[in-house]
């Protein structure tokens, strides 16, 4: 199975996303809640991948206290089971599963435009 999209179909729907997103906010809310983008560095990302049993990478969305969005990024196995870190006795990590987040946050930090973010 391919997730791919063709470019023309990834700027129709970040698009969209940017011209909506903030009407789809609570009033209250601050307006970068919801990111434009956030970047992960290609060693995390590698080591996602690299657990073994992994055969894709599941995307959930948190929200961290000070109530902005973020992506959490997890391996998952052949079966859709999460491959996620477990705790010995001593609360220190039995695994080498990796959860990532705190990844670089558009707004504030935003990459050069691009077609995807002009």
């Amino acid at each position: 199975m391919s997730n791919s999209i063709p470019l023309s179909q990834a700027v129709d729907m970040t698009t969209r996303y940017r011209q909506n997103k903030d009407s789809i906010i609570a009033t209250g809310y601050d307006k970068n809640i919801l990111p434009i983008c956030e970047t992960f560095d290609a060693a995390s990302v590698a080591n996602i991948l690299a657990v073994q049993g992994c055969v894709s990478v599941r995307i959930y969305y948190g929200m961290s206290e000070d109530l902005y969005l973020h992506a959490i990024v997890v391996a998952a196995d052949q079966n859709g089971q999460d491959i996620l870190p477990t705790e010995g006795m001593d609360g220190t990590t039995a695994t080498s599963a990796d959860i990532l987040d705190e990844a670089q946050r558009c707004p504030p930090m935003c990459p050069p435009p691009s077609p995807l973010n002009p």
